[in-house]
């Protein structure tokens, strides 16, 4: 099926199922009960979860395959959204226009900045891109302010020219008329499921996403990269030039960042330079490595457990932990509501550090490693009860 082996294809199959429930999948607990805190299935985080996995996934491509770790590719991202926002004020609102010039462009600067930051490797590339990244920042926020609108941000207005959409049109990013933030709720009983237009665009973008990086990963230029990754500098020895590919690498990579950057852009037409910080940058360096770096679907885990607790643990405060403890006595509730209070709220990033130190410690191959031990632990346990229940010959 679409060029994979029947390995692939069951897990593919098994991506798109899963991507399509998420309105169900991230709604488990009752609206109204004390655990609905941890229901995600919200349009807003929904979409940043097929959004963030993009950028995941394209950056897995160069740091999995290659082992090229850039510090510099939230500068793609914010190209990317700077261009979709351009599009959407000059052109339209349909947001196919804009997330096409956000990957373009975003090709392109990639190609300049990989082409110069691929002369050198190891600590001093990442080191260039990060410079980059930051000089990029820097542009978006002071000097290039005609363009960017600097600290304020870009976003679109009621006078825009927006030369397709002609007066009476909608104010909204829309697809051929879909408005991006329309959504439909299903009751049943104490469950609602909110589907939302936004989010499917989204994930179907990202399916597609996937499907590419699955081809790229199974390829004979995936393999190339992967033995870039093993031993460069004995492939340059063979008189093999492995600039090119690696360079193809650093672009893709920047077009998946410009494609999610275009995503953020018309699921909520605002570029601000924030996007283009170097904090950003390493939050996808983070996604890829606590979820698994070189795996398939570990920079989806990792971008959905890092948008998980920025959204959902950020929101636990104190009203709410003593609301959890009120059964118990009051000196128990408040020691509680104490130990755990700098772990939820504003410090959740001590929380989510812990859990990166704990994965890299203990599971350096990311929760996919994780995943990976549980299933051989089930298969051991199931092969050796299967084991004694065989009767011994007489």
């Amino acid at each position: 099926m679409l060029g994979l082996n029947n390995r692939d294809t069951r897990f593919f199959l098994i991506v798109i199922a899963l991507t399509l429930f998420t309105p169900f999948l991230l709604q488990p607990f009752p609206e109204g009960s004390a655990m609905a805190q941890f229901n995600a299935g919200y349009p807003d985080l929904m979409q940043r979860f097929a959004i963030y996995g993009i950028f995941a996934i394209g950056f897995n491509i160069l740091l999995g395959l290659t082992g090229y770790l850039s510090f510099g590719h939230a500068a793609f991202l914010g190209v990317g959204s700077y261009s979709a926002v351009w599009m959407f004020k000059l052109l339209s609102l349909n947001v196919i226009p804009g997330i096409i010039l956000a990957v373009i462009v975003s090709g392109i600067f990639a190609l300049i900045i990989g082409y110069i930051s691929l002369r050198r490797s190891g600590i001093y590339f990442s080191i260039l891109t990060l410079a980059f990244a930051q000089m990029s920042f820097n542009l978006a926020y002071s000097v290039l302010t005609p363009i960017t609108n600097g600290e304020t941000g870009l976003q679109i207005r009621l006078n825009d020219p927006r030369i397709l959409d002609g007066e009476g049109a909608s104010q909204y990013t829309n697809l051929f008329g879909l408005d991006m933030s329309s959504s439909f709720k299903l009751a049943m009983g104490d469950y609602v499921f909110t589907f939302n237009a936004g989010y499917y665009f989204c994930a179907i973008i990202a399916i597609a996403a996937f499907y590419l990086s699955l081809r790229i990963f199974r390829s004979p230029f995936g393999l190339m990269l992967r033995a870039v990754k093993s031993n460069q500098h004995r492939m340059n020895y063979t008189g093999l030039n492995t600039r090119p590919y690696t360079l193809a690498a650093f672009v893709i990579s920047g077009m998946y960042a410009g494609l999610a950057g275009g995503l953020l852009a018309a699921m909520d037409p605002l570029a601000g330079a924030e996007r283009m910080q170097w904090t950003a940058s390493g939050e996808v360096v983070l996604m890829t490595i606590l979820g698994g770096t070189g795996t398939l679907m570990g920079p989806i885990l990792g971008a959905g457990f890092i948008k998980y607790f920025e959204n959902i643990f950020s929101k636990i405060n104190d009203n709410i932990l003593h609301a959890w403890f009120s059964a118990l006595p009051d000196g128990l509730e408040g020691f509680l509501v104490t130990i755990i209070h700098p772990f939820v709220g504003k410090g959740w990033h001590l929380t989510l550090g812990l859990v990166f130190m704990l994965v890299v410690i203990f599971l350096p191959g990311g929760l996919v490693e994780g995943g990976q031990r549980i299933k051989t632990m089930f298969s051991r346990k199931k092969n050796s009860d299967a084991a004694s229940d065989v009767k011994p010959a007489e």
